[in-house]
């Protein structure tokens, strides 16, 4: 079993009635219901629960974390940010979507802005898979399109050591890398931009799709602190006689 924690800000899924009519009962229950298998163990936690929905019993035990904010990225505290960042480190997968681009965490992992270009219009997204052969698209047409989204556009500022797995081109013209992925110490990390609140995206196929298949690749080959230990040496060091 993996044990998955679906995070969310739940404010405005919670306080815009637009989007009340979208996800109800917030925007984590919809992925929750969407992502559900026999070998996930899923929970689903919030901004408003104590210690922020991010207490040392969650963490310790989350395989993978799924994390969706963005109006309230200011929010979260610097204390629950470091203890997120050192639990990628050891090994805890995370998926950040769409505006959580803006979040302190993926900004912390990533050392850059992650600034974008975007606009909320409601056009139409094609995404296009370039790593064919990755398990996050496994099973996931080369392309398909979600009929309206807010476009995001080029400059992604994120690291030269993203690679890309999907490519998005939008009506008005721009394109974007919309699905990348990033290793940090034993962790494995995949930004998905498909999501905006104010669309059904969350109950598209393919995107439920590619996020149950980041969970599987995300989930832990291995755990183990970052450190710089002192060790002995294997073999005998003849330079020194």
């Amino acid at each position: 079993m993996i044990t998955v924690t679906i995070w969310n800000e739940y404010r405005q899924d919670k306080t815009v009635e637009s989007i009340r009519k979208i996800y109800p009962d917030g925007i984590h229950t919809a992925l929750k219901n969407g992502l559900e298998s026999p070998d996930l163990n899923i929970r689903t936690t919030v901004l408003d629960d104590p210690q922020q929905g991010l207490s040392d019993e969650i963490l310790d035990s989350t395989d993978v974390l799924i994390w969706w904010a963005h109006a309230a990225h200011h929010e979260l505290t610097d204390e629950n940010v470091r203890r997120i960042v050192e639990k990628v480190h050891s090994g805890m997968g995370l998926i950040v979507l769409h505006s959580g681009h803006y979040s302190k965490i993926f900004q912390a992992l990533c050392g850059t802005s992650c600034s974008l270009k975007w606009r909320e219009s409601g056009e139409k997204e094609r995404l296009w898979c370039i790593q064919p052969f990755h398990p996050i698209a496994r099973g996931v047409p080369e392309t398909f399109v979600v009929p309206q989204t807010e476009m995001y556009g080029e400059r992604f500022d994120i690291p030269e050591d993203a690679r890309i797995i999907y490519m998005s081109w939008y009506e008005g013209g721009e394109v974007f890398r919309s699905g990348i992925t990033l290793e940090r110490g034993y962790g494995k990390i995949f930004y998905f931009s498909p999501g905006h609140e104010s669309f059904p995206i969350y109950y598209q196929p393919e995107i439920l799709q590619i996020i149950s298949n980041a969970i599987r690749w995300a989930a832990p080959q291995c755990r183990g602190v970052i450190n710089a230990p002192k060790v002995p040496n294997l073999e005998p060091i003849r330079s020194k006689e």
